[in-house]
Formats: C-alpha cells, sequence, structure tokens
C-alpha cells in the first residue's frame, strides 16, 4: 500500500504562489475578526443563507437538486423530505448543522467520518450508510459522445479501512505538533481523501463536510458565512482539473498535491473576499434601494437577481426586485433576458 506522509510536505520548499495565498488568508481572518466583533446581528443573517447555499451546492455538484423553495423549507423548517433527493440532501443539511455546532468536539477520526457518512444517509434506508466500501470504485468521466473514460481509480476495499485510519493519524500528528501550516495540511488531507475514496456512494459530499470541518478546527470561519460549497459548484472544472493533476502517480507516492492545494487556497480566499464585501453592505444602516444600488456597484458585466440577493442577504427578494426597477426607472442599470434567462448590466 502507498505509504502517506506529510514528511515530504513538512520540508517542501513552496512556490510565491502557495505563499501569498496562506498570507493573504491569514490577513483576511483578522479583518473578519474585526468586522464580527463590530456587527454580530447583522452578520448572524448570512450564516442561514450560506446553510441553505452549502447544502444546495454540494448536493447539485452530484446532481441531487430540488426546487429552491424546497431547499429553503429542508434547511430553514426543516420539512420531512419527499423523495430520494430531498432525503439526501436532508442528510447533508444534518451533517453541516452538527459541524456547525460541534465541530471542536469531532475528532479527525475514521470512527467519527464513518458516524458522519450515517448521517449523512440518515434519511434513508442505505445498509452501506456508515461504512466503507465493498465493492471497487472508480473515478470516471463521460463525454459528449457518450464514451466514459476511467480517470483514477482508488484504493481497493480491503486496503481503505487502514488507508483512513492513517491519513488521521498523520493528519493529527502534524497538527497537534505544529510540523505543518493547517493550511497544507487541510487540503493535502483532503486530497488523500478523495483518492481513497472510502465509500460507495457520498465521497464528494463527505470531502466538502470534512473541509469545513477542518476549516473551523483551524480558526478558520468563513465557512459559515459564506458558502464554499457554492464556489466550489460554480467553477466545478477548475475543481476536478485541479484534482486529476494532483491525482498522477499517487498510488506511487509520486503525486503532486500542489495544483490542488493552490485550488482550496484560492476558494478559501474568495470566500473570505465575498465576506468582506457583504459586511462593507451591512456596515452602515442603508435603505434597501441604497444597499442593492451598492451591491450592483460592485458587479462588472451582467449580474442576475440572484447575484444581488446573495450580497445583500438581510432584504426580502420583493425589495430587491422593487430596487432594481427603480434602478431601471432611473437610468442606472438595465435589464435584458426573458424569464430565467433575466440579468442586468450597469450603464453608469
Amino acid at each position: 500500500m502507498r505509504k502517506f506522509h506529510y514528511s515530504t510536505i513538512k520540508n517542501q520548499t513552496w512556490d510565491s504562489e502557495v505563499l501569498g495565498l496562506i498570507a493573504a488568508i491569514y490577513k483576511e481572518v483578522g479583518k473578519q475578526e474585526l468586522y464580527l466583533k463590530q456587527r454580530p446581528e447583522e452578520l448572524e443573517k448570512l450564516v442561514e443563507i450560506a446553510k441553505i447555499q452549502s447544502t444546495e451546492a454540494s448536493n447539485a455538484i452530484e446532481g441531487i437538486v430540488t426546487t429552491n423553495t424546497r431547499i429553503k423549507q429542508l434547511v430553514e423548517e426543516r420539512t420531512t423530505p419527499k423523495n430520494r433527493n430531498e432525503q439526501e440532501i436532508a442528510g447533508y443539511r444534518d451533517v453541516l448543522g452538527i459541524i456547525h455546532d460541534s465541530f471542536d468536539a469531532i475528532p479527525i477520526t475514521r470512527n467519527y467520518i464513518l458516524q458522519l457518512h450515517k448521517i449523512l444517509y440518515g434519511h434513508m434506508n442505505n445498509p452501506l450508510a456508515g461504512r466503507t466500501k465493498t465493492v471497487q470504485n472508480y473515478i470516471s468521466a463521460t463525454y459528449p459522445d457518450g464514451h466514459t473514460k476511467t480517470l483514477f481509480t482508488p484504493l481497493a476495499p480491503y486496503e481503505t479501512p487502514e488507508a483512513l485510519d492513517r491519513i488521521c493519524e498523520e493528519y493529527n500528528r502534524v497538527i497537534g505538533n505544529m510540523e505543518v501550516e493547517p493550511l497544507i495540511a487541510i487540503p493535502v488531507f483532503i486530497h488523500d481523501f478523495l483518492c481513497i475514496h472510502p465509500f460507495n456512494d457520498g465521497n464528494g459530499r463527505m470531502s466538502r463536510l470534512l473541509t469545513t470541518l477542518l476549516l473551523y478546527r483551524n480558526g478558520f470561519y468563513v465557512g459559515k458565512y459564506i458558502s464554499l460549497e457554492a464556489k466550489i459548484a460554480k467553477n466545478k472544472d477548475l475543481y476536478y482539473d485541479a484534482l486529476s493533476a494532483s491525482q498522477e502517480g499517487w498510488h506511487e507516492g509520486k503525486d503532486d498535491p500542489v495544483p490542488f492545494i493552490k485550488y482550496l487556497l484560492g476558494t478559501i480566499l474568495a470566500a473570505y473576499k465575498d465576506f468582506e464585501d457583504r459586511f462593507t453592505l451591512i456596515e452602515t444602516k442603508r435603505s434597501a434601494l441604497d444597499m442593492v444600488r451598492l451591491a450592483t456597484q460592485n458587479k462588472i458585466g451582467r449580474f442576475t437577481k440572484q447575484d444581488i440577493r446573495e450580497l445583500c442577504p438581510s432584504i426580502s427578494i420583493s425589495s430587491i426586485e422593487n430596487a432594481l426597477r427603480k434602478l431601471i426607472a432611473s437610468g442606472e442599470l438595465r435589464r435584458e433576458g426573458k424569464g430565467k434567462n433575466i440579468c442586468y448590466y450597469r450603464i453608469k
């Protein structure tokens, strides 16, 4: 079996891009702590929106979808799921809620990862919930002409339990002894987890939940206010490309995790930047019209009503629509398209 080790990572020299991303993230962490002291109540409104977006986006990456209304009901009102997709969405909601509330009481061990996986499938009758895979799985791509290609073969089922134990032990050691920067150790752990692909189903969603858990446990709380899953879903191809580039030679221990490290750090930094943008909007008391106007001034090119809604979480959708109508009437914005394709752009 391939050796899992942080020893090469520990002694590795990092390029300026990786070091720059890490420095920029720590700078944003300091700003976030300041913002939270200044406006804790207003920022609390971002939490529910982030939970909804994270639940929706992480499932959508795997093709598990429902309507916006149902997502809101499932996450906010905790309504009973009606079908398989909603059962999977409700399970994600449950695990995310546990991580939000109790991250500091969830150790990084195989046993706890299996328990979280069991909760992920808690609304379904899945005999493999909370158990590592029983059959060999493959990471494959389906092309437009219909043919599929195996991109990566994860570990065999018999190797999986020990491999999960090993990555947890090594991660806990380097974090506990402060041997490796957490912002390097976290992407390496997630990358190894995805290469092991320990479950018959739910590996992608578990990897995103574990990313949030590891970040929280190391003091990076941006995912509480800004959905990392939504960021990943928006640039899904970059996620798969970075993972594929890092997986090459993994079985022989010749892989290079740097593309995945850079991808994940870039995503975390983008989330912190979003948090700063949203804080700017709620920093002073403004009317709905002024908040929407300021939000549109943060957008370049075409944008949708949903883009503005994300920047103005404390305003109702009807207030946003009303403000957009006023901005069109005043000649500040132009609208184009019909139905779901409606978008806006600034003309001033």
